[in-house]
């Protein structure tokens, strides 16, 4: 009898996690950016997983999806950005238990109101695909957040090339 070996080339965990956050991020109805986020606990079971959007029960019809805008009163509130809530947060709202210990993945760097709950909820570890912002306060705000408070965050790197498809 042949003894079958185990095939060697399938996702790492880093790889799935981030591939369900690309996949959650496609329920944003935001049409300029879609972001996505997964908890998932020590034993790599998904504890929640969120989108960016509005807020339950808020209709999209209520709200401006508009990115410009400034920090003037009337122009920053006809912008998406004080409404939507983030996916980090949507992840965090989504779970039914402690996420405690846990780790996020998440499609960009969380901002500061994110890190503060990311930080509050005992979230351990940030996994993150890009860190566009970078030079922007709230971003490095956030960084100085997850310094002080001991959380580990690293950028995402694919171990293989992705592809939604089993068998090419």
């Amino acid at each position: 009898m042949a003894k079958t070996e185990a095939r060697k080339d399938y996702l790492s965990w880093d790889d799935t996690f981030m591939l369900m956050a690309d996949l959650i991020s496609q329920r944003s109805k935001d049409p300029n950016t879609q972001t996505g986020a997964v908890i998932v606990d020590q034993e790599n079971i998904i504890l929640g997983m969120g989108y960016n959007g509005w807020p339950r029960g808020v209709k999209q019809e209520s709200f401006p999806w508009d990115r410009e805008g400034g920090y003037e009163k009337e122009e920053f509130l006809n912008t998406k950005y004080p409404y939507v809530v983030h996916s980090e947060v949507n992840a965090i709202f989504n779970t039914s238990k402690s996420v405690k210990g846990s780790k996020i993945y998440a499609h960009l760097f969380p901002c500061n109101d994110c890190a503060k709950a990311i930080i509050q909820t005992g979230i351990t570890e940030v996994i993150y695909r890009e860190h566009k912002y970078k030079d922007v306060d709230i971003f490095i705000a956030a960084q100085k957040l997850f310094d002080a408070a001991g959380i580990k965050y690293r950028q995402y790197i694919p171990t293989k090339k992705l592809s939604m498809s089993s068998n090419e």
